[in-house]
């Protein structure tokens, strides 16, 4: 499963623009809390080739705090983005079939992270997945169809089975040459959790951070009350809902087929691509979202769920006290995991909640 990794200021890679919105600002404000008012400070930024958009409910943010956000989000495009020459991912697939390539903690962090999901879900989830996300192109000017021979070829480079990885010396190695790390479907999410963390050490309390629509919602509103999360409609433009998600302190996360796609010969290929065939993942699912409190996890998850589709998915989230789900089908039903069956609200008739 792969959702195409950012790239700051690349035009070759688009990112992965999960659709979902925020819905319900701030209508009052909790006068206990001093500095905290109903205006949230806010800043966009133009960096993983999507906007970045950061509301902080607290009159003490200021353009210093904002500007030390986006070094974060830098730092992290400098070391992950394999598209960036010289960059930690690159370094150590530059180096595979040869070395072992030693990344700061963070990198490996995330790598090994990426490594523990591709095991827990069966390899749905491989960061080794570069080698035909290459190919297929998808998000730039060049997606096409690969040819047989090529897609066959890349193929025998993914294997998450193949990454070494040395916790003392942070080294990480590719077993075979040509293989690929990338870790499009979860640095995104890891981003957003530097942010809340950064954020929480500043004493600031309430915010909603989204990564190109990986949302995550910090703490509470300034009055206490939950956030109003809209999932987006898979089937409409952006900002059309088809419910809404009650949250405080969590993040959503979700991939589905309208993210990003192209059309050929009459067919449309959509960019979550399966590791075992090498092609457009093919099941019963427009999307999943992924509700839990670590944006990392949530990232890695819906990635993995969706590759497994709706039984073996939801199997695969009832079995963690950590996450819940919701799955929407290409026949417009909504299936929820058993902690949403309170917090969810279905807005869009088209769609039926599955018994």
């Amino acid at each position: 499963m792969y959702r195409t990794f950012f790239s700051f200021g690349s035009k070759l890679v688009m990112s992965a623009i999960l659709l979902i919105g925020l819905i319900g600002c701030v209508s009052t404000t909790d006068r206990k809390e001093a500095a905290v008012s109903t205006a949230p400070a806010t800043e966009r930024y133009f960096i993983f080739d999507t906007i970045v958009s950061l509301r902080v409910y607290d009159e003490r943010m200021t353009s210093q705090h904002f500007d030390e956000v986006r070094g974060l989000l830098e730092q992290i495009d400098q070391r992950m983005n394999r598209l960036l020459a010289g960059s930690e991912i690159d370094q150590v697939n530059q180096a595979a079939g040869a070395s072992a390539v030693s990344v700061s903690e963070e990198t490996f962090k995330v790598v090994q992270t990426a490594v523990d999901y591709a095991a827990a879900s069966g390899g749905h989830f491989d960061p080794t997945i570069g080698p035909i996300v290459d190919l297929w192109g998808i998000g730039s000017e060049h997606a096409a169809v690969p040819e047989d021979r090529k897609l066959t070829a890349a193929m025998q480079k993914i294997d998450y089975k193949n990454v070494t990885l040395e916790p003392s010396s942070h080294a990480i190695m590719l077993k075979k040459k040509g293989m690929s790390l990338d870790l499009g479907a979860i640095a995104k999410g890891y981003a957003a959790d530097v942010i809340a963390d950064y954020l929480q050490q500043q004493d600031f309390k309430s915010a909603i951070i989204d990564l190109g629509g990986n949302v995550l919602a910090m703490g509470a509103k300034p009055n206490g009350s939950p956030w109003n999360i809209g999932i987006q409609d898979p089937g409409e433009q952006r900002g059309q809902h088809l419910g809404t998600l009650e949250v405080v302190n969590k993040t959503i996360v979700t991939s589905g087929v309208y993210e990003r796609f192209f059309e050929s010969e009459g067919n449309v290929y959509h960019h979550i691509l399966s590791p075992f065939t090498g092609y457009p993942v093919d099941n019963d699912l427009l999307s999943v979202t992924i509700v839990t409190e670590t944006s990392m996890d949530a990232d890695a998850m819906s990635t993995s769920v969706f590759s497994l589709g709706l039984a073996e998915g939801r199997r695969f989230i009832e079995s963690r006290d950590d996450a819940e789900a919701i799955f929407v089908t290409k026949d417009h039903q909504i299936y929820l995991t058993s902690g949403l069956t309170e917090t969810f609200n279905r807005t869009n008739d088209d769609y039926q909640l599955a018994e």
